[in-house]
C-alpha cells in the first residue's frame, strides 16, 4: 500500500453535515492509509465543532492506526488525521458522557477489520442513548448483516447506561481479515418474525415496560394480524448505570433481512407513546419491501466501499445519511456507487437498489 503524500480534504457541513462524516472519514483514512483534513465540522448545528463524542471518536481511530491528530479539542471545526499501520491489540475509549458507545463502534469496527490481529474495544459512554442506535440495534440488527461481508465480532455489554450519565460499558473483540466479500440483498421475501424487549432500568417502575410493550404490541396488531409478537418487558439489573426506559422491536424476514423500530423514555412522555413511537417506525421500515431499514442502510455504505466486488442493497427512500456516507466513500476509495429506482408490483412504496463496485481493499497488515 503506497502512503498517499496529498491530504484529502472534507469539508465537514455537506449533506448531512454532522457527526457521521467524521466517523466515515477517519476510518476510510485509516484504512486506506490517506491522509486527511476535514473542515467545517458540524458547522450548522446547535453546538457546531467536536462534542466529547466525536472527539472520543477520532481518538479512537487514532489510536487504531498509530496516527497523529491535530486539532482535536471540544468545540473545534477542523482536524487532520495522519494515519500510520493499524494497531490490534487493546484499545480503550471513554466519552465521559452518555456519548453513544454504538456510535464509536462505527468508526473503530472498520479500522479493526485491517489489523494484522484481534483487537479489544473497551467502549465507555451510553448504550440506550437519543440520536444513535440502541446497543440492542448494533446486536441484533447491525451484526448479523454485517457478518455477511465476512466481518467477525463479539459484544459483550458490561453495563447500560443513560442519559445523560453515560457510564455504560462494552467490550468488543473484533477480528481482522483479508479482505471483505460483497454482498447482495434484494429479495425480502415475508416477514416471518417480530418480537423485542422493553426494558426499565434504575428507580422506573416495571409498569412502564409492560406498558410500552403492550401498547407497541396493540400497534404492530392493527396492521400484522398473522403472526405472534413477542416483547419481553425486562427489569436491567445490576448491569445498568442510572435511570432509563426504551423499546426496541425488531423484525426477520423469510430471507434473512432484519428491521427494527426503537424509541427511548424521557421525562413526561407517557410509556404507551414510547411504545407506540417504536412500533410506528418499526411498520414504516417494513412497508416498503425494502432489504433493510432507514438505520443501517448508511452503515452498510463503508463496507460496501471497501469490498471486493459489487455489492446490491435493496432500500426503501434513500436517506441523507446515507447519500452522504456514499459522497465521503467516493471521496477516499476507488468505490463507485449508483441508486436507482425500481418500482415494485408488490409493495405500495418505491424502492431503490443501491448498487456498489467495491474498491477491493486488502489488508496489508495480515
Amino acid at each position: 500500500m503506497k502512503m498517499d503524500s496529498a491530504t484529502v480534504e472534507i469539508d465537514g457541513s455537506v449533506m448531512e453535515g454532522g457527526g457521521q462524516i467524521l466517523r466515515v472519514s477517519a476510518a476510510l483514512s485509516c484504512i486506506t492509509g490517506s491522509a486527511i483534513k476535514i473542515i467545517k465540522i458540524r458547522a450548522g448545528r446547535s453546538t457546531p465543532g467536536l462534542r466529547p463524542q466525536h472527539l472520543t471518536g477520532l481518538q479512537l481511530v487514532s489510536d487504531l492506526c498509530s496516527g497523529s491528530l491535530q486539532g482535536a479539542s471540544i468545540g473545534s471545526t477542523d482536524i487532520s488525521l495522519t494515519p500510520g499501520k493499524v494497531r490490534s491489540g487493546n484499545h480503550t475509549a471513554d466519552t465521559q458522557t452518555a456519548g453513544s458507545v454504538c456510535l464509536l463502534l462505527q468508526a473503530a469496527l472498520p479500522c479493526a477489520l485491517y489489523a494484522d490481529a484481534a483487537s479489544q474495544l473497551l467502549l465507555k459512554g451510553g448504550t440506550n442513548a437519543e440520536m444513535a442506535p440502541q446497543i440492542d440495534y448494533t446486536v441484533k440488527v447491525f451484526k448479523p448483516i454485517v457478518e455477511k461481508f465476512g466481518v467477525h465480532f463479539d459484544c459483550d455489554i458490561r453495563m447500560r447506561g443513560y442519559y445523560p450519565k453515560g457510564g455504560g460499558e462494552v467490550a468488543v473483540t473484533a477480528q481482522p481479515l483479508k479482505e471483505l466479500q460483497p454482498v447482495s440483498m434484494t429479495d425480502r421475501g415475508n416477514i416471518t418474525k417480530i418480537h423485542g424487549r422493553a426494558f426499565v432500568a434504575g428507580v422506573l417502575p416495571f409498569k412502564l415496560a409492560k406498558d410500552m410493550s403492550a401498547a407497541a404490541v396493540r400497534t404492530i396488531r392493527k396492521e400484522i394480524k398473522e403472526l405472534y409478537i413477542n416483547i419481553q418487558p425486562v427489569q436491567e439489573k445490576e448491569k445498568a448505570c442510572g435511570n432509563g426506559n426504551g423499546i426496541i422491536i425488531i423484525a426477520e424476514s423469510s430471507t434473512g433481512c432484519l428491521f427494527a423500530g426503537s424509541a427511548l423514555g424521557k421525562k413526561g412522555v407517557y410509556a404507551d407513546k414510547v411504545g407506540i413511537e417504536a412500533a410506528e417506525m418499526l411498520l414504516r421500515n417494513i412497508r416498503h419491501n425494502g432489504c433493510v431499514d432507514e438505520f443501517l442502510q448508511d452503515q452498510l455504505i463503508i463496507f460496501m466501499a471497501l469490498a471486493k466486488g459489487t455489492s446490491r442493497i435493496r432500500t426503501g427512500a434513500v436517506t441523507l445519511h446515507t447519500q452522504t456516507a456514499i459522497h465521503i466513500a467516493e471521496q477516499l476509495t476507488q468505490a463507485k456507487f449508483t441508486i436507482t429506482k425500481s418500482e415494485d408490483e408488490l409493495s405500495s412504496g418505491v424502492t431503490y437498489i443501491i448498487e456498489c463496485q467495491g474498491s477491493g481493499v486488502v489488508n496489508p497488515n495480515l
